[in-house]
């Protein structure tokens, strides 16, 4: 029974959107892949690259971005097929394929020189079919077969429209009443179409037969040699519409590209389709080309290129107009989809969006009670029902309406002005009151017990508030200023699992009733700076404040994570809003409509998805491009200024990708949202890359591993450094040589020093030998001359006496002998010339300058100065010159003229310094 009721309830689910809810398209205009309008053909190779046909070229999307690849002649590619690792093309008069260089670039091979012994007549090749080894290119007038590096033409009838392999045959049809099939290389009747009279523009085999659709008259089956009208509900939209092509898709589906209608995506088996044009997201709704691959349906368009992820666990409703605006909250009631925004309600029916008329305003909640679905309204709280509206609240700012624990019939609300009391008092009556003892905004609230509720002021935090028995009263106001919570902006208060919890600044708190206090919550802190935006006691949506992932828990086994980016950024930042439709249902608000997300079905397909390891697309530096074949990339560091690599997982919807750096000694790890890397000025050396695809759901791929090596520069390369070495042990050589020589110079210095400290010392001693034989020589010649004043003098003594005793010689003749002998005694020219000889020897050249200073100087004079310049005193000079005291100062004065001196000058002091 549970599962009959859960098959119901997803099956009105499923009815609900069929029409109105659709997978996620992405928009890719011309300006995104910088080419043409006009996209002609679109392939997908093997890694999830797809190729399209363009008006310029050949467009590639690598999963990172489009790279336009053009022709030699640069003409229209019309036609485009991946087989293996080659991507074939057909233009006007030319054909040939594309395949990747060892840089990771497409280059061109043509085939058309194969073509011998025909010639072109203005074809242009729309269509390339794989078949069996060959590859067959299609024009409107001719078919080429190329196999084994040749090429075989057939000439058809017919204007050939469209080609398709069929029960392993190729069938050609056309523009008369016969379908051909080429065997053996050539083009044979395959089945009448005498009463078709119709043209064949697109074939497609599928497990029921083979799809024949024509222009404006709609689809054909083909099978066992008849032919039928399709036996679809989509039959009269395509003869509406014109059919342009067909492709399958997965489990049974086929996708129909018309060109006035977008792209038709029918379930054969259940007869049902759903129809993705302009209004719904399309760029345009001329769908000239499709592509599927890995639930990704590529179409080219007139006008730009669109991908739908077909077979999506997360489908969309969005606003194209406007209208609607910002979506706060949605409802589900009496299987009418609700939706409240800035705007005012609004609900499908007959799968069209209808306003509520009179709801005019923001709307912040939606809650059906009692199978009524209730409005809180910036004006009031309104019960609606289809275009059924009435107000049963005028207090401003319906925030969160609560049923009160252990009651049947009442509810309280958050309101800009504080709390109202709902009251159910009929079958369809409410009563409606304020609570008194409060005035400020409330926002949320939430009960502890039937009669304490927590409630969260947007900027002052959170109050326990004790309500009276009746609950239109506040007995106390609890608060909690110097609790464990810093910061009171935009707390957050709930009620998880009989406790409550707050979220404030990215941290869990939890309300300890025992201790009457808030402590961090020791077991949300894996949940840190993930605020919880839906809670039903069972299942749980976090959301990142930082990231903006979605997880969804049930805090047990299941741990589900959906990307921001594949919610294609369209969530209201601090709006954010989760409705559960049924029991694996859910609907994310949006800001310009929602998205509905199938659990069971995500988490089938996370957790039997592969995760691609990534490729590498490209690595260059400004100015090269460097084989992708190398294990490692050799760098200079002038190019390692800029580097920049790319990867990709094509396969995957927005992939982001984790990668480390690593040069041995620093690992260095980012998570990106896009495969284009780039660095800049890293230090040389030897580099390990990882790259991870990260899914979804944050797993992780295989890494993808190289490496690089960025030389140093000039001035620390080998060379460098050989010169380096030469350089320093020139220089040590050198410093040697000048330490040598500088030494040398030092130790001849120190030598010629030494030598003249040994000469002045040898000098100082000669010096002072020649001083001391000076004095000694002053002192014998003072002593000298003293001694002979002294017998001079006493000479001189006994003549006087003699003189004075004249009378007692007998002898006159006698007396004078011995008067003449003390004369010539004192007078003796030996004493002067020894003086004489001994005086020169220490005054040499005395004598002679004072000669030529004064000339007039007579021998006495001489002599005078001499006894004079031994600083000899007067009494001790008379002796020696055998004159009396009275006679030496005459003298003296004499002399003193003959020397030119004033009488104020002395004259000893002159001649010792002369």
């Amino acid at each position: 029974m549970k599962y009959i009721l859960f098959f119901i309830s997803f099956l009105l689910t499923s009815l609900l959107f069929s029409q109105k809810v659709f997978p996620p398209i992405y928009n890719y205009k011309i300006f995104d892949y910088k080419a043409a309008s006009q996209n002609w053909g679109i392939t997908i190779d093997t890694k999830g690259g797809v190729y399209i046909a363009n008006n310029k070229g050949l467009l590639h999307f690598n999963g990172e971005e489009w790279i336009l690849n053009k022709l030699p002649n640069s003409t229209i590619i019309r036609s485009v097929k991946a087989v293996d690792d080659k991507i074939y093309t057909g233009s006007y008069e030319e054909f040939g394929y594309w395949e990747k260089s060892e840089f990771g670039t497409l280059v061109y091979t043509s085939l058309t020189h194969l073509i011998t012994n025909y010639k072109f007549t203005n074809e242009e090749f729309w269509q390339i079919l794989a078949y069996k080894g060959a590859i067959v290119f299609r024009s409107f007038s001719s078919i080429y077969i190329y196999k084994n590096n040749t090429i075989k033409v057939l000439d058809v009838p017919i204007i050939v429209n469209d080609i398709e392999v069929y029960e392993d045959k190729i069938m050609v049809s056309g523009s008369n009443d016969t379908l051909y099939q080429i065997k053996n290389d050539t083009l044979v009747s395959f089945a009448s179409l005498a009463t078709f009279d119709k043209t064949i523009i697109s074939m497609l085999a599928i497990p029921q037969g083979l799809l024949l659709g024509t222009k404006l008259e709609g689809v054909f089956l083909y099978k066992n040699g008849e032919i039928k009208e399709w036996d679809s509900l989509l039959n009269e939209e395509l003869k509406k519409y014109q059919l342009n092509d067909m492709i399958s898709l997965s489990d049974g589906k086929v996708a129909f590209g018309t060109i006035k209608k977008g792209v038709y995506l029918v379930d054969i088996v259940h007869n049902s389709f759903v129809n993705l044009d302009r209004e719904t997201g399309l760029q345009n709704n001329t769908v000239l080309a499709m592509a599927h691959d890995e639930n990704q349906l590529w179409l080219g368009l007139d006008n730009g290129i669109d991908r739908v992820r077909t077979n999506s666990p997360i489908t969309y409703y969005t606003d194209f107009s406007g209208a609607i605006g910002t979506v706060y909250d949605l409802a589900l009631q009496d299987n009418v989809y609700y939706i409240g925004s800035n705007t005012g309600v609004y609900y499908f029916e007959n799968d069209t969006l209808n306003f509520v008329e009179g709801t005019q305003g923001h709307v912040w909640d939606l809650l059906t009670v009692d199978r009524e679905l209730f409005a809180g309204h910036n004006t009031g709280t309104f019960k609606i029902h289809k275009k059924a509206l009435e107000k049963v609240s005028k207090i401003s700012g319906g925030y969160q309406l609560v049923k009160v624990p252990e009651s049947t019939n009442t509810y309280l609300q958050g309101t800009y002005v504080g709390i109202s009391k709902f009251e159910k008092t009929g079958q369809k009556t409410w009563e409606v009151n304020p609570i008194q003892g409060i005035n400020f905004p409330v926002k949320q609230l939430c009960f502890e017990s039937a009669s304490v509720l927590w409630v969260a002021h947007p900027y002052k935090g959170f109050f326990r508030l004790t309500l009276n028995k009746t609950f239109d009263k506040i007995e106390t106001i609890q608060t909690f200023d110097d609790e464990a919570i810093p910061n009171n902006y935009n707390v957050k208060v709930y009620s998880i699992k009989n406790q409550i919890v707050f979220y404030a600044d990215g941290i869990w708190y939890i309300y300890n009733a025992i201790a009457n206090k808030i402590e961090v919550f020791e077991e949300f802190k894996k949940f840190t700076s993930k605020e919880l935006i839906y809670n039903d006691g069972t299942y749980f949506w976090f959301i990142n404040n930082e990231t903006k992932e979605i997880t969804f828990t049930d805090l047990r086994t299941t741990n589900l994570t959906i990307a921001e980016s594949i919610l294609q950024k369209r969530l209201i930042p601090d709006a954010e809003s989760v409705t559960r439709l049924n029991d694996s249902i859910f609907a994310l608000t949006l800001n310009d409509g929602f998205a509905r997300v199938n659990i069971h079905k995500l988490k089938n397909q996370l957790n039997n998805s592969f995760v691609p390891k990534p490729s590498l697309n490209f690595f260059k530096t400004e100015n090269k491009l460097y084989v992708l074949s190398d294990t490692l990339f050799k760098l200079t560091n002038k190019a390692a200024e800029d580097i920049t690599f790319q990867v990709s997982a094509p396969n995957l919807d927005k992939p982001r990708y984790y990668y480390t750096l690593n040069n041995g000694t620093k690992t260095q790890a980012y998570e990106v949202d896009q495969g284009t890397i780039n660095f800049q000025n890293l230090f040389y050396g030897t580099y390990q890359i990882e790259v991870f695809t990260v899914s979804m759901d944050g797993k992780y791929s295989e890494p993808l591993q190289f490496y690089f090596e960025i030389a140093p520069p000039w001035y620390l390369s080998v060379t460098s450094k050989i010169l380096y070495a030469v350089v320093f042990i020139a220089v040590i050589f050198l410093v040697r040589g000048y330490n040598r020589k500088k030494l040398k110079r030092k130790q001849r210095s120190f030598e010629e020093k030494l030598g003249r400290q040994q000469e002045e010392h040898l000098a100082k001693l000669e010096k002072e030998k020649l001083a001391k034989e000076i004095k000694l020589k002053q002192k014998e010649l003072t002593s000298t001359t003293l001694n002979i004043a002294k017998k001079n003098e006493v000479i001189l003594e006994l003549k006087n006496m003699m003189v004075m005793n004249k009378d007692k010689f007998t002898s006159a003749s006698r007396y004078g002998t011995v008067i003449k002998k003390l004369d010539k005694s004192v007078n003796d020219k030996e004493d002067w010339k020894r003086f004489e000889m001994n005086f020169k020897e220490l005054h040499e050249d005395f004598f002679e300058r004072l000669l030529k200073e004064f000339p007039k100087l007579t021998p006495k004079d001489l002599k005078l100065c001499a006894y004079l310049k031994m600083n000899l005193s007067s009494k001790e000079i008379a002796p020696l010159m055998g004159i009396s005291l009275r006679g030496v100062e005459i003298h003296r004065y004499r002399l003193r003229k003959k020397l030119n001196m004033e009488t104020s000058d002395y004259l000893s002091n002159y001649l010792i310094t002369f």
